[in-house]
């Protein structure tokens, strides 16, 4: 019987596994798709924009 409480624990896992990846696939896309992009696009654009900017203070340290 040590055989089958050596196995469930990593059976178990492999299951929940296979799970929680086919609602991460089912979720894809959806009739929200369209704005979920369009924030991500906003986002990498105020990241490069901000980037492309110069130097920002965020690299400083204070001394105080």
């Amino acid at each position: 019987m040590d055989y089958v409480s050596a196995l469930l624990p990593p059976a178990v896992m492999a299951a929940l596994f296979i799970g929680v990846i086919r609602v991460i696939i089912k979720t894809q896309g959806g009739a929200n798709k369209a704005k979920e992009d369009a924030a991500v696009d906003a986002a990498l654009a105020r990241a490069e924009a901000a980037k492309q900017s110069g130097p920002t203070a965020e690299g400083t340290q204070s001394t105080t």
